[in-house]
């Protein structure tokens, strides 16, 4: 019978140990993920600035702060900003979902009209305005950690920034791959944080603002919020716009504008569709392909882990997961074919 050797034993002991303490502290940091992921995202897109700016002679600790402090004025302001907006008419939507609901009742009846088909009484309100309550509740599910977690993020990009070889010199140390595999990590990895950190809130901001235009020709009752509803729904896939553009629609028709909701149905669907394709062509094809299946499944993980931002931080922890998988693959999954 063939025993274990004791350097093997030893070495199980110290892995099942680090796996353990491992899980400590992940089921500890989870609330705060999102300001991990958040310095990792920003330290990507401002490393090549913070370079530049102490090759011109900058000290390393201005410099860091200087481009901390654009990165709040232009990224968490507006951010910030959209969270209270939609926090505000998400507690509206909960507490008016069910009249909402029987507004669409009543245009589902004048659309049985047409049809000649009893629509409605296949519809209860009660169960839909609950389904609507708790789904549109978790969009806000995390804001309050991702605040907290915002003075995390900025801990750790100051420190990123500041101590950039410091860093890098860590990662080789410590993380058990080959020279090679780490590069191919840091290579993919600032690809994938960029399209989706830059590349598809990018396409998903023009796709909103082509569609602000339509909503202000026809004078949209508060247009600027059906603009960031738009504007999310378009970093989802297989949703898009169309998550804005035909609530606007039934609102409008219930309104008795009817041209206007057929104007905006058709500059929907046709205007922002082709405006969608345009700016994925000169846009996300010039930052790393993420395939759309990726971005739906890190959207339906990240929104009830981190909140509004896990329309930005869910797909890039799918792509982050599914890269660490190929580098497996590649440095431990190599064997041999026999002929």
């Amino acid at each position: 019978m063939n025993k274990l050797k004791p350097s093997l034993v030893r070495q199980l002991f110290v892995l099942l140990l680090i796996f353990f303490m491992l899980v400590l502290i992940f089921k500890e940091i989870i609330p705060y993920l999102s300001g991990i992921l958040g310095a990792i995202t920003l330290f990507v897109v401002l490393k090549n600035s913070m370079r530049k700016l102490v090759t011109k002679g900058w000290k390393p600790p201005v410099a860091a702060s200087f481009l901390m402090f654009l990165s709040f004025i232009g990224i968490l302001v507006p951010i910030s900003l959209t969270i209270l907006m939609l926090t505000s008419k998400v507690g509206k939507a909960v507490a008016n979902s069910e009249k909402v609901i029987q507004v669409i009742k009543v245009q589902v009846n004048e659309l049985e009209k047409y049809v000649a088909y009893d629509l409605s009484q296949n519809i209860d309100t009660s169960r839909v305005a609950n389904w609507l309550s708790a789904n549109l509740q978790s969009l806000g599910v995390g804001t309050f950690n991702a605040f907290i977690a915002i003075g995390i993020m900025y801990f750790m990009l100051y420190y990123m920034l500041v101590n950039r070889d410091i860093l890098k010199t860590l990662m080789i140390s410590y993380i058990p791959l080959g020279e090679n595999n780490l590069k191919t990590i840091a290579d993919e990895g600032d690809e994938l944080v960029k399209s989706n950190a830059l590349g598809i809130p990018l396409v998903a901001f023009f796709q909103g603002v082509i569609a602000l235009i339509g909503f202000l020709i026809v004078g949209v009752p508060d247009p600027f919020f059906w603009f960031i509803i738009t504007g999310i729904g378009a970093m989802v896939p297989f949703i898009g716009t169309a998550i804005g553009i035909i609530p606007v629609a039934i609102l409008l028709f219930s309104q008795g504008m009817e041209w206007q909701g057929i104007f905006i149905l058709i500059y929907g669907f046709v205007v922002v569709g082709i405006t969608d394709n345009i700016l994925r062509l000169y846009i996300l094809n010039r930052l790393a392909s993420v395939h759309p299946l990726i971005t739906l499944f890190g959207v339906v993980v990240g929104v009830p882990l981190f909140g509004f931002i896990g329309l930005i931080f869910g797909p890039l922890l799918v792509s982050l997961f599914l890269l660490i998988l190929k580098i497996y693959k590649h440095e431990y999954g190599k064997t041999e074919q026999k002929l």
